[in-house]
């Protein structure tokens, strides 16, 4: 056993096929106890240059596990491997974590390796643990009788590190109000669930569903269905997905002048294609958002915000000079876009 690779299910032979065609004295068991996603590669000419190839030239293959002992999958067997190969490669000033990947019927648990190949590294090296930031992981993948164990860098690629800042806290300051997307039946709920999973998906403070005149109640009706239906979806897959409370985005229905006036006061963003480019208003946009609690993002459909509107405005912009945007981009293509244009300023800031 000279390397463990894991590709999506079903790229398994093309990744395969890829390393055949680097070196031909390659070895290779592919999808082994009918494991999906997973080649080993038992045998090869050059392990550093098959290594070298992969990282370049075969983007099939998402993580690699360069084997630098292999033994039995028995517990003893596992502790006692980790230890020697930790050994020299992991100093007392360094911290580290046991990863475990357990693959067939076992009489122990991946923790149990965890716990007991843990104590053997940090008995050997001296070395404290750290499970979220090490800067060296012991990797034990066991794979039914054998395991394959190897000390790697800490880096791995996160969703959330020490060097990232949560972004909720910013959206959930935003008021999307957003005029209806109304015309047939199916095409109101359709556009109206793309916006609902677009909201949910940044968590933003509210949505406000704002007609500026009389409008069909029944083409109405299907849009705030589609929004809601939209949200839910989002919001069931944010519940299962995250290790943290999801708020639901709360949902009402004003019209859009008299929401106006009663928000007057506050910061109102106008999203129109007569505004200013974002990065003219990029300095003024992060001053609002330090200094108010709510601010508003207003969105036309059909036939985009009110021009009577742009005058209590605190601005307009355009986020694409020369391009009109779908109403259900609308949105979440300014969302994503102050939020980075904002983040840029403040990181130079810092830099500074």
């Amino acid at each position: 056993m000279e390397l463990i690779l894991k590709t999506p299910i079903g790229l398994e032979k093309i990744a395969a096929d890829r390393l055949i065609e680097m070196d031909r004295e390659i070895s290779l068991s592919v999808k082994p106890h009918g494991l999906e996603g997973l080649i080993v590669v038992e045998r090869c000419s050059d392990k550093q240059a098959l290594v070298n190839y992969i990282l370049k030239n075969v983007p099939e293959v998402e993580s690699l596990v360069n084997v630098e002992v292999e033994t039995e999958a028995n517990l003893k067997s596992i502790v006692d491997a980790a230890r020697k190969v930790s050994r020299g490669k992991i100093s007392e000033k360094e911290s580290f974590a046991v990863r475990t990947v357990r693959r067939g019927r076992h009489d122990f648990k991946s923790i149990d390796v965890n716990v007991a190949a843990g104590a053997a590294v940090q008995e050997e090296t001296g070395a404290y643990v750290n499970l979220d930031h090490p800067d060296k992981i012991v990797q034990i993948e066991i794979i039914h009788d054998r395991a394959g164990i190897s000390v790697t860098n800490g880096f791995r690629w996160k969703k959330m590190s020490p060097d990232k800042k949560p972004a909720l806290n910013f959206f959930n300051k935003i008021s999307i109000v957003q005029m209806p997307y109304l015309g047939s039946l199916e095409g109101a709920k359709e556009v109206g669930a793309r916006i609902g999973r677009a909201v949910q998906a940044y968590e933003v403070r509210e949505l406000v569903i704002a007609p500026n005149k009389p409008v069909d109640a029944y083409e109405l009706n299907k849009f705030i269905d589609g929004v809601i239906e939209g949200i839910e979806s989002r919001f069931r897959i944010q519940c299962k997905s995250y290790d943290r409370k999801v708020e639901k985005v709360r949902v009402s229905v004003q019209d859009l002048y008299q929401l106006v006036r009663d928000r007057s006061g506050e910061p109102m963003i106008v999203f129109e294609p007569e505004g200013i480019q974002l990065i003219e208003a990029a300095t003024k946009l992060r001053k609002i958002f330090e200094e108010a609690d709510r601010v508003n993002y207003l969105f036309g459909s059909r036939e985009g915000i009110p021009k009577g509107v742009y005058r209590v405005a605190s601005m307009v912009i355009d986020l694409a000079p020369g391009i009109t945007l779908p109403t259900e981009l609308a949105a979440p293509t300014a969302l994503a876009s102050t939020y980075t244009v904002i983040s840029m300023i403040e990181q130079n800031i810092e830099d500074n």
